[in-house]
């Protein structure tokens, strides 16, 4: 069956490339002519034939290709430099047509057979040459042109009816250089042992392969704990399914506790500044309307992915150390809160073939405490020379970038980042030593470490803000973005804006014109409707307003027992509804005391209290212990933190509702 099927291909669809010329003489009686025809017929011949082919086979969707080398290219041999290394050019060229023609089903592999020939029948006994007999190697070749032959990318050595594959070993090695320290050859010399030890080796298959292993032992060396963009799975083989295979397989869920820092920091590692008017709402737990950016809410939803759980997904076998942040989707439903636990929800939404990419698409939900939802987040993941697995080729479910207006910006914001931007930014919680490290950043082929995409992401959503909604995060319905270059810290951003309606299209670049974020824009909250009264309607009186009114009485008939009790001035800071904040003087600090709207007139205050409506009404109605609410963040002090204890029984006692 096999050999009938191999016997129907048409030539375009299998090349056997074998050609053999020898012009042995020892290294240094090589002349330059008999050099460089031994490469011309060996490995020029067999590109040249190659190429001529090619795109027939690609045009076709089928190919198979068998290049023929030698022992003496595997393992030399005296006499045949010139042969020998053209013969292994053959193995570096058939690897490299193995991946490129991957996506096109055409595979490529290499024989390396020990035969008699027309060339050795001269020098063998006619024992050796009927045990040699070529009909022992044509067998290997017809299945390796068989349509049902999967094999892409080997290499066998083929005698005698004995068949073997090859491949290369890579020892445990070990890594000399240490920080602060120069690498010498005595390290070298020191550690040869070691180098040189097979006893437990691995087997890379390709270049990603052996840079996964480097970087996992310089980073174990380093003490550095992988992470998603650093863990390498066993193997880099693609045995994917078919799409809608994957789609809705969940990660496990993610848990995120914090306190009031982490907003903070996560707001300083994205460019907020004391100096930007609005900003310190994010840097300040003590502001009346303290809260978190809308972009905070990527740091819990990134934890479902982060310490390689993209391995749990069954049959996506491919090296993970290779996955890059393509694009990013957020929705925010509200605000995340300043502190308390998050928790995630991940699924797949698709798994796509795009040629010489695969694409993971990661839907991730966010909801608080009280299992209310808080944001969505979507991850486009990129996984480079790993597709061709004849998968779907659309992406059906992700959210579509846009590309900016063929116009002049309607606005542009330039901010310079600080070289310690991505050590700022990775305290939110991605530790990728790509974006810390010199030596891992080296390894990967960039110069100098680089920032963090979703760092760029949070710079680009502020500067919308700033321009189009006065830095006020709670106006962010969406943001979409591609994620188009990298940045080096230090490097001076410009944000190019196009306003379309609610709509607000932007791209990122950098000084040297490079676009590094495109295809993004940010849906804003639209402006409430007018009513229509003829008269703006009244805003609801808040209830905390009796209980400030009801102290006010108190004060007037007791004010100067009280100010013995209590002297001190109390600021309350009270949110109510759309964060419109009210300001309260309590001043039980001289004469008879007073109750009044406003900060206050008279001294400093001993204490500022910022709170909200509710809570500040469940204050005074002993609902909540103050103490407690100041623990929790349910209420902010700044001053004297020992007036707490004086607060409960203030209201308490005397503004009783």
């Amino acid at each position: 069956m096999i050999k009938s099927t191999y016997a129907c291909h048409l030539s375009l669809c299998c090349l056997f490339l074998s050609s053999r010329i020898l012009r042995d003489r020892s290294f240094p009686r090589i002349s330059d002519v008999d050099w460089d025809i031994v490469h011309r017929i060996h490995l020029r011949g067999s590109f040249m034939v190659t190429r001529a082919a090619w795109n027939h086979m690609k045009n076709q969707k089928y190919g198979r290709i068998i290049m023929t080398t030698s022992v003496a290219g595997l393992h030399g041999n005296y006499g045949q430099a010139n042969y020998s290394s053209a013969k292994l050019g053959l193995v570096g060229l058939s690897n490299t047509l193995a991946i490129e023609g991957k996506k096109y089903n055409i595979s490529c592999n290499v024989i390396a057979p020990t035969a008699g020939s027309r060339l050795t029948q001269t020098i063998m006994p006619p024992e050796l040459l009927d045990i040699l007999k070529v009909e022992y190697v044509t067998p290997l070749v017809i299945w390796l042109c068989h349509e049902t032959c999967l094999e892409t990318g080997g290499v066998f050595e083929v005698a005698a009816g004995w068949i073997a594959k090859m491949r290369w070993q890579q020892a445990q090695g070990s890594v000399l250089k240490h920080r602060d320290q120069p690498m010498t050859a005595e390290d070298v010399r020191d550690n040869w042992k070691k180098i040189c030890d097979f006893s437990d080796c691995t087997f890379p298959s390709s270049t990603q392969d052996s840079m996964t292993n480097i970087m996992v032992k310089v980073n174990e060396h380093k003490g550095v704990s992988p992470s998603i963009t650093d863990t390498a799975a066993n193997s880099t083989e693609i045995e994917m399914k078919p799409s809608q295979a994957y789609r809705g397989f969940k990660l496990l869920p993610a848990v995120y506790s914090y306190g009031h820092l982490q907003p903070i920091l996560y707001a300083l590692g994205v460019g907020a500044s004391v100096g930007v008017p609005g900003d310190l709402r994010y840097l300040y737990e003590g502001k009346a309307d303290f809260r978190c950016m809308p972009t905070f809410a990527v740091i819990p939803a990134q934890a479902c992915i982060m310490g390689g759980n993209l391995a749990d997904i069954p049959g996506l076998n491919f090296n993970f150390a290779q996955v890059l942040h393509g694009e990013h989707y957020l929705e925010v439903k509200k605000l995340p809160p300043t502190s308390g636990k998050l928790i995630s929800e991940a699924s797949v939404a698709d798994v796509t073939d795009k040629g010489s990419w695969t694409v993971i698409l990661i839907n991730v939900h966010t909801q608080d405490e009280d299992k209310l939802p808080v944001s969505f987040n979507q991850f486009t993941l990129l996984i480079p020379s790993s597709g061709g697995f004849a998968g779907s080729r659309s992406l059906g479910k992700t959210k579509a970038h846009i590309k900016p207006p063929n116009r002049v910006p309607d606005a542009s914001t330039t901010e310079k980042t600080t070289v310690d931007q991505a050590a700022l930014y990775r305290l939110s919680g991605d530790f990728n030593p790509l974006h810390i490290d010199s030596e891992i950043s080296s390894l990967a082929g960039f110069p100098k470490p680089i920032l963090h995409g979703l760092c760029l992401f949070g710079f680009a959503t502020r500067h919308v803000l700033q321009r189009y909604a006065d830095g006020d995060g709670s106006k962010l319905k969406a943001i979409k973005v591609r994620f188009s270059k990298p940045v080096i810290p230090g490097q001076t951003l410009t944000t190019d804006m196009w306003k379309e309606g609610h709509r607000v299209i932007f791209q990122m670049k950098v000084e040297n014109g490079d676009v590094v974020l495109s295809g993004g824009y940010v849906d804003l909250v639209p402006d409430k409707k007018p009513l229509a009264v003829s008269l703006p309607e009244k805003a609801p009186a808040l209830r905390s307003k009796d209980v400030l009114e009801e102290l006010q009485h108190r004060v007037r008939d007791n004010g100067a027992d009280l100010v013995r009790k209590v002297c001190a001035i109390f600021q309350f800071n009270i949110s109510g509804p759309g964060h419109a904040v009210e300001q309260w003087t309590i001043d039980l600090k001289s004469g008879t005391g007073e109750v009044y709207r406003g900060v206050p007139e008279k001294g400093k205050a001993d204490a500022i209290i910022s709170l909200s409506e509710e809570n500040f009404v469940d204050l005074a109605m002993r609902k909540i212990d103050p103490r407690k609410a100041f623990f929790s963040g349910k209420m902010k002090v700044k001053g004297n933190l020992v007036l707490m204890q004086k607060i409960e029984s203030l209201l308490v006692d005397n503004a009783k509702l």
